[in-house]
């Protein structure tokens, strides 16, 4: 029966006897044989090769690590076995210094892979992970770790743990848009703009456009006021507090999971060099090197990559600024009636499609990692700032940027001197952000999911088609009848798609992503939490049904947490406080209308207790403009002939459109704001830090005394 299992599968087409290709294949099997590597060969379209270990290697393993209680073969697990051969087939040298990662890249190999067998544990995860019917159930996690290691295992804990979280971020956003809402129509501010008719406005670009009445944006007003209010404030502060939370919650469950796997003490480094010295009893460690040249070199080339990326960010600002002027000139009324929308909107569109083709730029360009976990590490932080500056670029724009830097009528900011910057939306430009987080988060998760989950299926279905015609030549006689059932499950999994390296790094990517676009500017988008949960229920069965059913079987991992993802989380917990701080003193009108209430109110100057005090706010922000001040070449629609004088907001004089004191008082308060809330939620975020320890007391415990247990043994 032993004579069944396998443990790796290599598969290769089949060359001309004598052929280069043939004879290298020839000499890596050869070097596997004299390891006592047991090789089985089966010959269909193409060449399979079974490949098992023979057990001493797992005896050494044990020895090596000082697990002398176990029994050579019985109690390695299958995911350990399979790492250990992976491992061995990786680095097997052949007498021309070509290993497998070589030759498969001179196609003497095509593929190698660990199988999907019929086993109890793979049909208990299909019954209860892998298929939509138990969607909100809880992880079968120790099954995971069984089938395919700790650190796929991990991945689906923390993303579990993550999930479950983000119910509590959900009902909170929510409760933000509920608190708007409920003001929806009784808002004094937007009741001024609702009912401004006689608030000429200036045009919003230089050809073909007209004045406008401020009330036109009425329906708008109410929108941004349900994002745009006192709430805002408060669940911003929560956001940076859940952040702290989940990360500290969940150092608590990782380090319940792995002592329960007896990991928590486990030693990477001294785990690869136990490998090392199976598959070669000569080999010298690798010692640590540093090279302040390579360094300078990848440097150089971060920040060249940067500054192509930064290049990006201003190409989707200058499309932003054509597309506004073309669509206001359309004859087509519906785009230029809302050119605004349209260009913002456009613009998210196309900012998507650069986040999906740089990432698969960036993952072509840098070097893949190695088994080295520092090299993992470096690799990880690279690609993740790489990406955070693609989806995040556009963002902090519209966030921090427009509609600050474009000037005044009569003295606009032009690209190549012909087309001014675009300006925020009428009514805010938190509507702009608000807009671009929708349209990216819901693109992401439609899109890219259905993509993400059909390219696999129908990849799978033309592979097993193709194949498929070719089967019946197998059924020839006695002999192949006997073998029927190990080449059908070589083939089955040979059908199934490629695991490649990125596999795993690529739904931590993603997730990762997510995490940012629902911490860092969620004052902006309070629903981003709500449909991250949305997406992460989903997610966890797709990414069940991918790996086992169809995706060959990944090569199992060992891992004792979830390596620098935790320290780039950590990071993005540091930037949300950040972030949130600079959307509500930049980009949302709280801190402006704040600082009138304060200073400027009929409650300020007088005694008035039945009165809203934002009464007044809206004409109060608008600065006066003189028609005859336009720049020579801006030609707009004649509308309103009567009136010389109109409007557009800011803070500036009606004489010479410099900044007015109101202007620097409301600078003064959003630096003052930023400072304190940035201060508080740090603070916050520092005492949840404290306040729950990061590994439950019963663990310490259980931990002491295991210490205590072994040194009277040895004792």
């Amino acid at each position: 029966q032993n004579e069944e299992k396998w443990d790796f599968v290599l598969v290769s087409d089949i060359h001309e006897m004598g052929s280069e290709k043939e004879i290298k294949r020839k000499k890596f099997l050869d070097e596997l044989s004299k390891k006592g590597f047991t090789i089985k060969k089966i010959e269909d379209t193409k060449l399979f090769y079974g490949v098992r270990a023979p057990q001493h290697i797992f005896w050494k393993y044990q020895r090596l690590l000082r697990q002398q209680n176990s029994s050579a073969y019985q109690d390695v697990p299958v995911t350990t076995r399979i790492r250990i051969v992976h491992f061995i087939l990786q680095n097997t040298v052949t007498s021309d210094l070509e290993k497998l990662h070589d030759l498969m890249k001179k196609k003497v190999f095509e593929a190698a892979f660990p199988l999907h067998k019929k086993e109890e544990i793979r049909e208990i995860l299909k019954e209860k992970w892998a298929r939509w019917g138990v969607i909100f159930k809880k992880q079968p996690i120790e099954e995971i770790r069984c089938y395919f290691g700790e650190k796929v295992a991990l991945y689906f804990a923390w993303l579990g743990w993550y999930t479950y979280l983000l119910v509590f971020a959900a009902v909170a956003g929510l409760a933000t848009i509920a608190a708007g809402t409920t003001v929806f129509s009784s808002s004094q501010v937007s009741k001024e703009i609702c009912s401004a008719n006689n608030t000429i406005m200036c045009p919003l670009c230089d050809r073909n456009c007209s004045f406008w009445v401020l009330s036109n944006t009425c329906t708008y007003a109410k929108v941004t006021h349900m994002i745009d209010n006192e709430a805002t404030v408060a669940f911003a502060i929560f956001m940076a507090v859940w952040a702290t939370v989940f990360l500290e919650l969940w150092k608590r469950q990782r380090a319940t999971v792995v002592t329960n796997w007896d990991l928590y003490g486990w030693d990477e480094e001294e785990d690869e060099l136990v490998l090392q010295l199976i598959n070669n009893s000569q080999h010298q460690p690798q010692l640590y090197q540093h090279s302040y040249f390579r360094s300078t070199i990848v440097l150089i080339l971060v920040l060249l990559m940067i500054v192509v990326l930064i290049g990006i960010a201003h190409a989707l600002v200058i499309y932003r600024v054509v597309a506004m002027a073309l669509f206001m000139q359309s004859e087509v009324s519906l785009l230029s009636k809302h050119a605004n929308i349209m260009a913002v909107m456009t613009g998210a569109v196309l900012h998507y499609i650069t986040i999906i083709v740089m990432t698969k730029a960036l993952l072509l360009f840098l070097e893949k990692p190695r088994t080295s976990s520092q090299r993992e590490n470096n690799f990880t932080v690279k690609i993740f700032i790489f990406q955070f500056l693609t989806n995040f670029s556009s963002l902090i724009y519209i966030a921090f940027f427009l509609g600050r830097i474009n000037g005044h009528p009569g003295n606009y900011v032009r690209i190549a001197g012909h087309w001014r910057l675009e300006e925020c939306h009428p009514s805010g430009c938190i509507t702009d952000l608000f807009i671009q987080m929708a349209v990216i988060m819901l693109l992401k998760q439609t899109i890219s999911n259905i993509m993400e989950y059909l390219i696999p299926l129908i990849s799978h279905q033309l592979r097993k088609k193709n194949k498929h015609p070719k089967k019946r030549s197998m059924m020839l006689g006695e002999e192949e009848e006997a073998e029927d059932l190990c080449k059908r499950q070589w083939l089955n999994n040979y059908e199934l798609n490629e695991v490649n390296i990125f596999s795993l790094f690529n739904e931590y990517l993603e997730m990762v992503i997510q995490y940012s676009f629902t911490t860092i500017f969620v004052a902006a988008f309070p629903l981003a939490p709500l449909l991250a949960l949305f997406n992460n229920i989903i997610e966890i069965h797709m990414d069940a049904i991918k790996m086992m059913r169809l995706r060959r079987r990944m090569v199992p991992r060992k891992a004792k947490d979830i390596g620098i993802w935790l320290q780039v989380l950590e990071a993005i917990g540091i930037l949300a406080v950040i972030g949130n701080g600079l959307v509500i003193a930049i980009t949302s009108d709280f801190i402006p209308v704040q600082v009138y209430k304060y200073m400027y109110s009929p409650c300020k100057r007088e005694n008035h207790t039945g009165i809203d005090c934002s009464t007044g706010y809206i004409n109060n922000s608008l600065s006066i403009f003189r028609v005859q001040d336009f720049e020579p070449h801006t030609k707009v629609l004649l509308k309103f002939n009567g009136e010389q004088i109109k409007e557009y907001r800011d803070y500036r004089n009606a004489d010479d459109y410099t900044y007015t004191v109101q202007f620097w008082h409301i600078f003064a308060a959003r630096l003052a704001f930023l400072i304190l809330f940035e201060h508080v939620a740090l603070c916050v975020k520092l005492i949840a830090a404290w306040y729950i320890p990061d590994v439950p007391q019963k663990v310490k415990n259980q931990i002491l005394e295991k210490k205590h247990s072994n040194l009277c043994n040895e004792l």
